[in-house]
């Protein structure tokens, strides 16, 4: 291994290893004979199958020496940008943290808000209005087109209230 590649190689076992947890994750869902053919377990084992097998190539090339140092803008890519990466990750927990009690929609367009602002939008209410609106159609693709029912919160209940339908 060339001198250098050791972040290429780690980044590939990281890959490796979430897909492989994820390979685990899959494995663990329960599966009622209600599916004829295709069932919950189809598209986390795609994403896991593709997770194992990119992190086995990128593990691949790092042990054949690496990419990363022969690209001249990862070189001059410079120190992370720590504030975009706490919006990232500050997004992330308040999804996890306001989904349960407020709901999918709010859960994710709050996230979203967060996620525009780690890419430079200083724009939050445009960005909050185009947030709950992907989100609110998100959840009513789920709920009405799919019949998969993803839990109504505070806005989604309000709303299928308002058109005269049961809350799931």
């Amino acid at each position: 291994m060339k001198q250098g590649a050791f972040p290429d190689l780690m980044v590939g076992l990281g890959v490796t290893g979430l897909g492989l947890m994820t390979v685990w994750l899959t494995w663990v869902i329960p599966v009622t004979p209600v599916y004829a053919v295709v069932g919950p377990k189809l598209v986390p084992a795609v994403i896991a199958a593709a997770l194992v097998v990119l992190g086995l190539l990128i593990c691949a090339a790092a042990l054949r020496g690496g990419w990363s140092a022969d690209l001249p803008e990862v070189a001059e890519a410079g120190p992370p940008n720590l504030p975009a990466l706490a919006w990232l990750g500050g997004g992330m927990l308040l999804n996890l943290v306001l989904i349960v009690p407020l709901g999918f929609a709010i859960g994710a367009a709050v996230q979203f808000v967060c996620t525009a602002r780690a890419f430079g939008s200083r724009a939050p209410l445009r960005d909050a209005v185009i947030a709950l609106a992907v989100s609110l159609g998100a959840f009513f693709l789920f709920v009405e087109a799919l019949g998969v029912n993803i839990g109504a919160g505070v806005l989604e209940g309000a709303i299928l209230r308002a058109l005269g339908q049961e809350v799931p």
